[in-house]
């Protein structure tokens, strides 16, 4: 039966994890009501209204779908109509972060930047402030540079500024910054601000300052 309704909805709706959805509880309504054709028929009327009067019913569905697969799976359908990330898309989920591998029907795969899977549930997900770091292609950086006291502010300015305008990814508009930070115990502590273009280079090696610096 669920075969059957995922193949009557291919095809009108967008999403995989929608169409899987509108399948399964296809093919869970088609049982319940073969269900009680069967009791009718059998003549077991009485069982057949209790199990249309809803107490039947709802304690059938309560008591195999739980309180949390209920929640994760009304999630996922909130998450497909109104999907607040893509496939591939670096985002952060409370203290995961990690690259969009796929959606489920319970979970939301994510694939941190260490290499390794992480379910979140979407129950979870949807709940979750979300920060999404491919929505917008132009990202916000900044690094700190450390200098001896014998160096040149102005030079390890104009170097830094340098690498910076070079860089293929870092963003002219708006333009980098080398700012006096901090004076630290042993070091003149530079910060530099830059945009970038994540889709040109990953966000993380950009970051490095043995790259930027390199």
């Amino acid at each position: 039966t669920t075969g059957a309704a995922g193949r009557a909805v291919r095809g009108r709706s967008g999403s995989q994890l929608l169409r899987d959805v509108i399948a399964r509880g296809s093919g869970v309504l088609v049982f319940l009501g073969g269900l009680l054709v069967a009791l009718r028929v059998a003549g077991l009327t009485t069982v057949a209204l209790t199990v249309v009067g809803g107490t039947g019913v709802l304690g059938i569905i309560l008591g195999i779908a739980f309180r949390e697969i209920s929640e994760n799976l009304l999630a996922s359908v909130f998450l497909s109509v109104q999907p607040p990330f893509r496939s591939g898309d670096l985002i952060q989920i409370e203290n995961f972060t990690g690259y969009v591998q796929r959606l489920t029907v319970r979970a939301t795969v994510l694939m941190t930047l260490d290499g390794n899977h992480v379910q979140v549930p979407n129950a979870t997900v949807y709940k979750s402030v979300i920060r999404n770091y491919s929505s917008n292609p132009n990202r916000r950086e900044d690094a700190i540079i450390g200098i001896g006291y014998d160096d040149v502010i102005a030079d390890a300015q104009a170097v830094a500024l340098k690498v910076l305008e070079n860089h293929p990814a870092v963003l002219d508009h708006p333009e980098p910054w080398v700012l006096v930070d901090s004076l630290g115990p042993a070091t003149v502590n530079l910060r530099v601000y830059f945009c970038l273009d994540v889709k040109l280079r990953r966000w993380l090696q950009v970051r490095s300052s043995d790259i930027l610096l390199g």
